[in-house]
């Protein structure tokens, strides 16, 4: 049993290294961590996968111990179950389950495909709750910006400026063109929804939803949460009586699009 544990373990291992290195390789990594710890990590990994080859050489040696040390530990696991049946049992049934979920584990990390975080963890976590970080656009800076850098601008960059101020007239003649999902504003789902983004600054368990709220009535006859859009427009007095929120992107043109190659924004 201490010998199959320890090969459960190995495998487990190789699975979780392998696939590493094999998101790396495909550029799926960024869907996990932020692309500044990406060469680290593959580092790492292939450290890791040379300990492996030096247990599995050490297992295998294990294994071609003579006989007789073979046999006395099979004498004395036999007198433990012989001792306490119920507790040798106990033992065999855990080690079956450990199989099975070793299995599960190793399918599930080299198989199953990645995916991006969706408007549920954005809905959990609450769009734009996050204070405005150092490295964000303010104000001063987006005012000073020439008329072509509005074009170029991020759902983070706008999601910041609407925090810091909602002066219509600051965002007058500053067309957006920003790419996001959707998910859907709770105080008026039927005319309203964010352009989102998660915004990462270690991996996705620390993902932050950003968002752009988009006035265009009966949205969902045509477009569906999740789904990634382009919307071009501009800023004006949010035309909705019931969204909480002041200002809101009127487009002119909305369209759908795939998944960026890097979904997350940093």
């Amino acid at each position: 049993m201490p010998r199959f544990t320890r090969w459960q373990g190995i495998a487990l291992c190789v699975a979780a290294l392998v696939s590493t290195v094999w998101l790396a390789v495909t550029n799926q990594l960024i869907l996990y961590i932020h692309p500044r710890y990406i060469v680290f990590t593959v580092i790492m990994a292939a450290l890791g996968l040379v300990l492996v080859v030096a247990s599995f050489r050490q297992a295998a040696a294990h294994t071609n111990e003579p006989a007789n040390e073979h046999e006395r530990e099979r004498e004395h696991e036999h007198e433990l179950e012989h001792e306490q049946p119920s507790s040798g049992r106990l033992r065999r049934g855990i080690t079956v389950i450990g199989s099975m979920l070793t299995l599960v584990m190793a399918v599930a990390l080299v198989v199953v495909p990645p995916t991006t975080l969706t408007t549920a963890t954005a809905e959990q976590r609450v769009i734009n709750s996050t204070q405005v970080g150092p490295g964000t656009r303010t104000v001063d800076s987006a005012a000073s910006a020439p008329a072509g850098a509005y074009a170029r601008f991020t759902v983070l960059d706008w999601s910041s400026l609407l925090r810091q101020t909602t002066d219509v007239g600051f965002y007058r003649e500053k067309e957006a063109n920003v790419v996001g999902f959707i998910t859907r504003d709770k105080d008026d789902p039927k005319n309203v929804f964010y352009v989102s983004r998660f915004v990462i600054t270690c991996c996705a368990v620390d993902a932050q939803p950003v968002g752009v709220p988009v006035y265009l009535p009966n949205w969902q006859d045509r477009f569906a949460a999740d789904q990634w859009v382009k919307v071009s427009g501009s800023f004006e007095t949010n035309p909705s009586t019931q969204s909480q929120q002041s200002i809101a992107l009127v487009p002119t043109s909305t369209t759908k699009v795939d998944q960026p190659s890097e979904p997350y924004l940093y």
